[in-house]
């Protein structure tokens, strides 16, 4: 069962912190979020199965290190098709972009060689928002 294992904010660039819940607002993204500017990138969701991957190469890592605000869990997102709709109570997402150009090389990639977002990290944009939290099933 696919699942969400964290939220996170952040009203800046950069890694965002754990919180206990998000409101995902229609055609904008996460109320109060930095990113939340409407477009195609809205949202970013990322595997808890691919931080760990990072974490079995020595380096702490904490929710929202990434810039992610959803951390999934039982989901293999890379293998989600653009156009394809998330459900998340009565919360609906659009799968609009997998994997981004990073701005500038971040403290992850200094340490470990490597970033995980350019291949794993996936957006999408809102077409029916509400408050999602750790433990919400993803349909």
């Amino acid at each position: 069962m696919a699942k969400i294992k964290a939220v996170c904010i952040s009203s800046v660039r950069g890694p965002k912190s754990r919180v206990e819940a998000i409101n995902l607002i229609k055609d904008l993204g996460v109320e109060n979020d930095y990113h939340a500017k409407g477009g195609l990138r809205q949202v970013s969701l990322l595997a808890n199965e691919s931080i760990q991957k990072q974490i079995a190469k020595g380096i702490r890592l904490e929710d929202g290190a990434f810039g992610e605000n959803i951390i999934t869990e039982g989901i293999e997102l890379t293998k989600l098709a653009i156009g394809q709709k998330l459900q998340v109570g009565e919360t609906e997402l659009e799968i609009t972009k997998i994997g981004k150009e990073c701005v500038e090389r971040c403290i992850i990639y200094h340490q470990t060689g490597d970033c995980i977002m350019p291949r794993e990290g996936v957006f999408a944009k809102v077409l029916k928002g509400s408050k999602v939290k750790a433990g919400d099933v993803i349909q």
